[in-house]
C-alpha cells in the first residue's frame, strides 16, 4: 500500500539484539491501523524483523514476527522473582548471564570447542559463537523467494571485513538469500562473519546502526512517509557508576547520530529549494545551459515526513539489555512499541501534519521527544 500522496512507506529499523521486540510492536500498531509497508530497510536485529516482514504476505507477518520473538526467548521463559526495580534488574542480569554462556534458541550458540582451539585463519577462529541455527530459523519463518520477486522493498546493510566499506544489499538489484540477513547482524567478536561472492561481512552497526541516509539518498522522485524505529537514544543523563559509563556508552555508539543524519537532509532540502527559487529568476535565455540543467536535476526534491520512535530504556535495564533475551523482557519490549506507535498515530500534530519549506517533516510524539 502506498501513501494517500501516491508516495511510499517505509519502515527504517536500527540494530539492537533483544530490543529488537520493540519493532515488533511498533508493526503490529502499523498494520491495526491499516498501514501498508512498501519498503522496509534494517540493520542487524532490524535486518531479521524486516526480512520477515518483506518475506510474508501482510496477513502472515504479526504470526511470523510473534513466532521468531517466542522462540528466541524461549531459553528463560520465568519471570521476575520479586517486585521492584532491584529485583527486577537482578533477574535480568542472570538472564542476559544465562545467554551468554548457553547462547539463544534459533539464533547463536556458543561454539564448541571455543574459538581458541581452531587455528588462526579457520572460520571458527573469529567468534564465540556459531550462528547456524539463525540461517535454519530464517529458512523456517521467512519465503526469500517473495522476498526477491519484490512486492516489498527491502534493505540491508553490512560492512565489508577486508575494505571496511559500507555495503547495502537491496532487493531492487540484489537476489537476496538467508546469509544477506545474517551478514547484517553478525556483530563481532560474538558473531562470525558471513561470506557472500566471495567477500566476508560484519555486522552493519559498527559503520552505521541505521539506514535512515539510505533510505533518503537513494528515493528522491516518491514522496516517503518514514516510520524510523530506534533502539538506542543519543541523549542520556551523565553517567553515575561503571555499569552506567558502559550502557552510556553503547547508546551513543549505536544511536548513529539519527539527529544529525536528519537535521543534515534538512538543510540539504533547504538549499535544493533555494536552488529551484534561483533557477526560477534566471532569464529564458540561460534555461538550456549545461550548469543550469545540472544544477535543476539535482535540485529535484521530493516530501517526505519522518516519524520518530525510539525505545526509552527501563530504570532497571543495564548495559546487557541488548542480549537480555528473557520472554518477560521480549513482551515488555513488543507492548512498549505497541503503545508508542499507537500513541503516535493518534497525537494531533501527526494527524494534521505538514511538511515544511524545504520539503520534510520530523515527529517524535512519544514521551518527552529527546533524540
Amino acid at each position: 500500500m502506498t501513501t494517500s500522496s501516491g508516495g511510499t512507506n517505509v519502515l527504517v529499523l536500527q540494530g539492537g539484539g533483544a530490543l529488537g521486540s520493540y519493532q515488533a510492536g511498533i508493526y503490529e500498531a502499523l498494520a491495526a491501523d491499516g498501514l501498508g509497508l512498501d519498503w522496509v530497510a534494517g540493520i542487524s536485529i532490524g535486518a531479521i524483523n524486516a526480512a520477515l516482514l518483506a518475506g510474508n504476505p501482510p496477513e502472515r507477518r504479526l504470526d511470523r514476527l510473534k513466532a521468531f520473538w517466542e522462540l528466541v526467548s524461549s531459553g528463560v521463559p520465568g519471570t521476575p522473582w520479586l517486585p521492584g526495580d532491584q529485583a527486577r534488574a537482578a533477574f535480568n542480569e542472570a538472564s542476559a548471564g544465562w545467554i551468554a554462556t548457553f547462547g539463544v534458541p534459533g539464533f547463536f550458540r556458543p561454539r564448541f570447542p571455543p574459538a581458541t582451539f581452531f587455528p588462526a585463519g579457520a572460520p571458527e577462529a573469529l567468534s564465540y559463537y556459531d550462528t547456524a541455527p539463525l540461517r535454519e530459523t530464517l529458512e523456517r519463518f521467512v519465503d526469500f523467494d517473495r522476498i526477491n520477486a519484490g512486492p516489498v522493498r527491502l534493505s540491508v546493510g553490512a560492512v565489508n571485513v577486508r575494505t571496511g566499506n559500507f555495503a547495502y544489499f537491496d532487493n531492487r538489484r540484489d537476489r537476496i538469500t538467508p546469509e544477506h540477513i545474517m551478514a547484517s547482524g553478525a556483530l563481532p567478536p560474538g558473531f562470525p562473519p558471513v561470506t557472500i561472492d566471495g567477500e566476508s561481512y560484519w555486522d552493519g552497526g559498527i559503520v552505521s546502526n541505521t539506514p535512515l541516509q539510505y533510505v533518503l539518498d537513494v528515493e528522491r522522485g516518491r514522496d516517503l512517509t518514514v516510520f524510523q524505529v530506534d533502539l538506542f537514544p543519543a541523549r542520556g543523563a551523565m553517567p553515575r557508576s561503571l555499569v552506567d559509563a558502559a550502557e552510556r556508552e553503547k547508546d551513543i555508539r549505536f544511536s548513529s547520530r539519527t539527529r544529525l543524519n536528519t537535521d543534515m537532509s534538512l538543510q540539504i532540502r533547504k538549499a535544493k529549494a533555494a536552488t529551484r527559487s534561483l533557477l526560477a529568476k534566471l532569464p529564458p535565455e540561460l534555461s538550456d545551459d549545461p550548469d543550469v540543467a545540472f544544477l535543476r536535476d539535482i535540485s529535484h526534491d521530493n516530501v517526505v515526513t519522518i516519524l520518530q520512535l525510539i525505545y526509552r530504556r527501563k530504570a532497571y535495564e543495564r548495559n546487557s539489555k541488548d542480549y537480555e533475551f528473557s520472554r518477560a523482557t521480549m513482551r515488555e519490549h513488543w507492548s512498549a512499541g505497541l503503545d508508542d506507535m499507537r500513541r503516535s498515530l493518534r497525537a494531533p500534530a501527526w494527524r494534521d501534519r505538514r511538511a515544511d519549506a524545504g520539503g520534510i517533516a520530523v515527529f517524535d510524539l512519544t514521551r518527552d521527544g529527546a533524540t
